[in-house]
């Protein structure tokens, strides 16, 4: 049996791996792992590139504990603006979708605490479809593989209140500029959003409205710069769009309405 790691040689570990914040994530490996033996592959892990929440095997996101797998897109804080600005658009009893879902994180976190909802989440990584089945079935929620739209059940078709696209938007040039633990460790169908980084935004923008229920709203982050384009790209398809901007979550909302 391996002797256990004081806390303080894991922070001596993790730091000369570069790791920042080697206090808290040293705390956090210990109060995960199971055993020496876990703490130390843990901190093996950790200190070899791996994203923190991947070595855990959960991340906190908006007061939840989301589980995340290796290969798996990790949530991201700012995102919790996102959820922040779905939530305040809410009708009473919505029907919600996480499309390009990852983990199920953000639907997960917009319908809890809510007593009348329906669920639904597809993205087309098998991983994280199933991280996504484990995550939101405590909420009732229903996951499914597949491209954008195409795997959803048909009869959402209209019926769709708050449609949640966190849309892959780096352009394909910025990938490599990326922190290690995101290209390295991540997929890269979850990061790459093409030459400009609206790709996969422009197909979603294009079907919205037509999943939309009257009066239904898309919501999707996208970078400061790519704010004219992603509206045009919301315009498009028939859908008034608004922008959210938060400088404590540094992030950028756009919001499509469906005319009523």
């Amino acid at each position: 049996m391996t002797t256990p790691m004081t806390e303080s040689a894991i922070v001596s570990r993790l730091r000369a791996a570069g790791c920042v914040f080697a206090e808290d994530e040293a705390r956090l490996i210990l109060a995960t792992a199971g055993t020496p033996d876990d703490a130390s592959a843990m901190v093996d892990r950790r200190a070899a590139g791996q994203p923190l929440e991947h070595v855990l095997g959960w991340a906190e996101f908006h007061g939840l504990r989301i589980a995340v797998e290796p290969g798996v897109f990790v949530p991201r804080r700012r995102t919790e603006f996102l959820v922040r600005q779905a939530a305040a658009l809410l009708p009473p009893r919505p029907v919600v979708v996480d499309l390009c879902c990852g983990s199920g994180a953000l639907g997960a976190a917009l319908v809890a605490g809510l007593d009348e909802y329906a669920l639904h989440a597809a993205d087309v990584e098998p991983a994280a479809v199933r991280c996504a089945r484990r995550n939101i079935a405590p909420f009732g929620g229903h996951a499914y593989e597949g491209d954008l739209f195409a795997p959803l059940p048909d009869a959402l078709r209209g019926g769709i209140d708050v449609l949640l696209a966190n849309v892959p938007y780096v352009p394909t040039g910025d990938v490599g500029l990326m922190p290690a633990e995101a290209r390295d460790h991540e997929p890269r169908v979850a990061l790459d959003g093409g030459p400009d980084g609206l790709d996969v935004l422009r197909r979603v923008t294009a079907e919205a409205a037509d999943w939309l229920a009257p009066g239904g709203h898309l919501l999707f982050e996208t970078s400061e710069r790519q704010v004219p384009d992603a509206v045009a790209a919301a315009e498009r398809g028939g859908l008034a769009a608004a922008v959210a901007t938060s400088e404590e979550f540094y992030a950028t909302v756009v919001v499509g309405a469906k005319p009523v």
